[in-house]
């Protein structure tokens, strides 16, 4: 057996049997033997072997890393790795030649390996890839030799199934490939640039047009081959291209007709050079990515090995290869975030919970003093929530309710019974005027209760430092029992008698480590989660798999549903007129736009740009404020207070208000550019009017709307029923775009994006087949999915 084999043979041995896998069979761990491992193997085995030395070298480091209980199964899969050595110097450490089919132009050398990191060696260690091009792929958050092999495509162009020119149909999405005949800037009346270019493939003529970009005049000039991307549109009877996707193409490109990866850039990198890098290192890296999905089960699901999905993502062979490769990855992305999922739940249902229940006719009497009967689906969900806090473990339960469903009421009762009990409630919430405006209800609320009522207080940045000190004393001292904050109730002075209810209020606003924050405050509290933005059912358990989920589905009667109308840009001086007869009857308005300031590369209106001429040109006599995501958090606040005190008539905002002010006497919601927004954040814009007494209006108007725009715009001018658009937005997304952007303080799901409904149910299934038989994924066969695992929530503590 040659040397660095045998030494390690005897260290595994002597781990094994001497030490019972306590990591001190030699001085520093298996870890810190690990580079003397590489050192020793590489002058044995040589250069050709080093992806297997290198596998051995990550297994030893894990090693390390591992609790006790898991690392039997860690030292036999080591093992099993050790018998796979090379014979001799000769031998090579398996073929590093791409598993697809297809044939790659580039010449295979041999790789330049970094010591001693593996796959998470810096990215420049890679052959041609410079100080300069590391800064740059930095840019675009690729650091590591694994992020570079996990940097997926946005998009890709088929060269083999390009259009010619004469063959475009009006309204088709396609891609053209042309030469430039001609290319230019000028300037409209409004002072804004347009770039023009005539492009030709010999078989017709197309004209594409490109607004507010004049850079472009450095970049596309006559005489280039250029790939077009976007939808073909008519003016004045001829065929032209609006603001495509546009690309230059080289010879590389032409002589590999086939699909081609186009990657998310930033300045100075070109999609050639990347191209070529990710090839060379699918070369020499693919293959020494271990497989996290058992063979068995990939079997089962009919899923690409690992290998051959990261060759199929990034260059595959057909369309065919590159749609089971994002489906293998996609499953694997959602395996992790349903196994972390679920393994919490398991965690917090074997935990301890404080015992809450109402003292006999306690509830009916608070429900009996509120001046409005409950509907019967906040009914449902209290008796959900007091089983829980009943049952001895702590409730982790999710509400999701449309704005003005009554999540209020429901948290009230809960943080009343609560305070009966003799323990404590928090309530937080993401802006200091949300937080106040739940402390004014709270307050009323308390008021019509019986006695003796729960003591209530208000913590937030701007509390003062004698009410901030009483505030401290009340919650160490028990004699506070309710407390509603902000970010506030989670620094390190606040201390807590008994918390035992913790309600966050539009939770998506906190990241995970906030709300645990709060949650560690008190001896395994109850969690009540408050949500406005409605997932459809057949999603919960995806998105919500931790939790159980409370729905009020009703609203409570009397309140008057919002008119809303789809208007076209021509209608714009008609919705000012009306905004100007509701302020003039003592009405509020807001007027929202899709970006802070104009941009060059999209033409859409702007709220700074627009709140100029909307004061001195529209609305001269009005009071208008302005509110976007740039300003700072105090000076934010400042603007939605002067709002809700009624101190100004208009105001107008960016998707910042898309929740967190309540001011029930604004009743017109206009979106200007309504068709550049989604469906969940025009219904959530249209929930910040129709608070008060009054009957409110969202008038959304579209500049030039495309027709799945067009499709989102009517359903949300059809019905205020945020769970029927809900599902409307998953019908026209897809389950895997639609989770995207729900899944705030989750890890990234880049792949989640392409999974379907069926795909998702499959990897639940898997998922809690996994963890009955293999809880701690333990087995040899899940140690590489159990690390993965552990890499993918790294970082995201408790899920709260």
């Amino acid at each position: 057996m040659d040397r660095p084999l045998e030494l390690l043979e005897k260290i595994l041995n002597l781990e094994e049997k001497d030490y019972t896998y306590q990591d001190k069979a030699v001085a520093g761990g298996l870890a810190r033997y690990a580079n003397t491992w590489v050192r020793q193997a590489t002058q044995t085995f040589g250069e050709t072997a080093r992806p297997w030395i290198e596998d051995i070298a990550d297994r030893l480091r894990a090693y390390s890393s591992l609790h006790i209980e898991t690392r039997p199964a860690a030292m036999a899969a080591l093992r099993e790795a050790l018998r796979a050595a090379p014979k001799d110097k000769a031998s090579p450490a398996g073929p590093s030649a791409a598993p697809s089919s297809k044939p790659h132009t580039l010449a295979h050398r041999q790789p330049r390996f970094p010591a001693g990191r593996g796959l998470d060696a810096p990215v420049e260690t890679l052959s041609g890839v410079g100080k300069k091009h590391a800064e740059l792929l930095e840019k675009v958050g690729v650091k590591t030799v694994r992020e570079l092999l996990f940097f997926y495509p946005r998009r890709y162009e088929d060269y083999s199934t390009l259009k010619t020119i004469n063959h475009l149909v009006y309204g088709e999405q396609v891609s053209v490939l042309a030469t430039v005949w001609s290319a230019g800037v000028h300037k409209t009346k409004m002072g804004r640039s347009i770039f023009r270019a005539i492009l030709s493939d010999n078989t017709g003529t197309l004209e594409v047009t490109w607004f507010n970009q004049p850079y472009l005049a450095d970049r596309i000039q006559a005489g280039m081959q250029i790939a077009v991307s976007g939808k073909v549109d008519a003016y004045l009877g001829r065929l032209t291209m609006n603001s495509p996707e546009w690309e230059a193409v080289g010879r590389n490109e032409l002589s590999n007709i086939g699909i081609q990866p186009v990657y998310p850039l930033t300045e100075g990198l070109t999609q050639g050079w990347l191209r070529k890098t990710l090839q060379k290192a699918l070369k020499d890296w693919a293959k020494r990515v271990p497989d996290p999905l058992p063979e068995t089960l990939r079997a089962t699901y009919n899923l690409l090995p690992l290998v051959r999905a990261l060759w199929g993502v990034h260059f595959p062979d057909s369309q065919e290869h590159l749609r089971a490769a994002q489906r293998r990855l996609a499953f694997e992305e959602t395996l992790y975030l349903q196994l972390g999922l679920l393994r919490q739940r398991l965690l917090w249902k074997g935990q301890p919970g404080r015992i809450i229940q109402p003292a006999p006719d306690y509830l009916e009497t608070l429900k009996n003093s509120l001046p409005y009967t409950l509907t019967n689906a906040q009914q449902r969900s209290i008796d959900e929530m007091l089983r829980d806090m009943a049952s001895g473990q702590p409730m982790n339960r999710l509400l999701q309710g449309d704005v003005g469903a009554g999540k209020t009421v429901v948290a009230a009762l809960l943080m009343a019974v609560t305070a009966a009990a003799g323990a404590q409630a928090a309530l937080m919430a993401p802006t200091e005027i949300l937080a106040e405006q739940h402390y004014k209800s709270l307050t009323r609320l308390f008021a019509q209760f019986p006695e003796p009522r729960p003591t209530l207080g208000l913590l937030t940045g701007s509390t003062g430092g004698e009410e901030r000190a009483a505030i401290y004393a009340g919650l160490a001292d028990g004699t506070l029992q309710v407390v509603v904050g902000t970010h506030a109730l989670i620094q390190e002075a606040v201390a807590f008698k008994n918390l035992a209810l913790v309600v966050v209020d539009e939770q998506h606003r906190f990241g995970v480590e906030q709300r645990g924050v709060l949650r560690q405050k008190g001896y395994n509290p109850h969690l009540l989660l408050m949500t406005a933005t409605p997932i459809p059912r057949s999603l919960e358990l995806t998105v919500w798999g931790h939790l159980d989920v409370s729905i009020l589905d009703e609203m409570p009667p009397g309140r008057q549903p919002i008119q809303t109308r789809v208007l076209h840009p021509r209608e714009r001086e008609r919705a000012y007129g009306f905004i100007r007869k509701q302020v003039q009857e003592g009405r509020q308005a807001f007027i929202i736009y899709p970006l802070v300031e104009a941009s060059d590369k999209i033409e859409a209106k702007a709220a700074v740009d627009e709140y100029q001429r909307l004061q001195h040109d529209v609305f001269p006599n009005l009071r208008l404020g302005l509110l976007h995501g740039r300003l700072r958090p105090a000076e934010k606040e400042a603007v939605m207070g002067q709002f809700a005190r009624g101190e100004l008539d208009i105001l107008v905002a960016t998707s910042v208000v898309e929740v967190g002010i309540d001011v029930p006497n604004a009743t017109v919601m206009l979106i200007d550019g309504a068709d550049r927004f989604g469906l969940a954040q025009l219904h959530q814009f249209r929930g910040r009017v129709g608070r008060g007494a009054h009957q409110s209006y969202c008038l959304l108007l579209a500049d030039s709307a495309s027709d799945e725009a067009n499709e989102r715009l009517k359903a949300v001018e059809m019905t205020t029923d945020g769970f029927v658009l809900a599902q409307k937005d998953l019908e026209m997304r897809g389950p895997g775009e639609f989770l995207g952007t729900q899944q705030s303080g989750f890890p990234e799901l880049p792949m989640a994006a392409l999974a379907d409904t069926r795909l998702l149910h499959q990897v639940r299934e898997v998922a809690e087949a996994l963890l009955k038989e293999d809880p701690d994924l333990s087995r040899p066969e899940h140690q590489a999915l159990a690390e993965r695992v552990a890499t993918f929530w790294r970082g995201g503590g408790d899920l709260s």
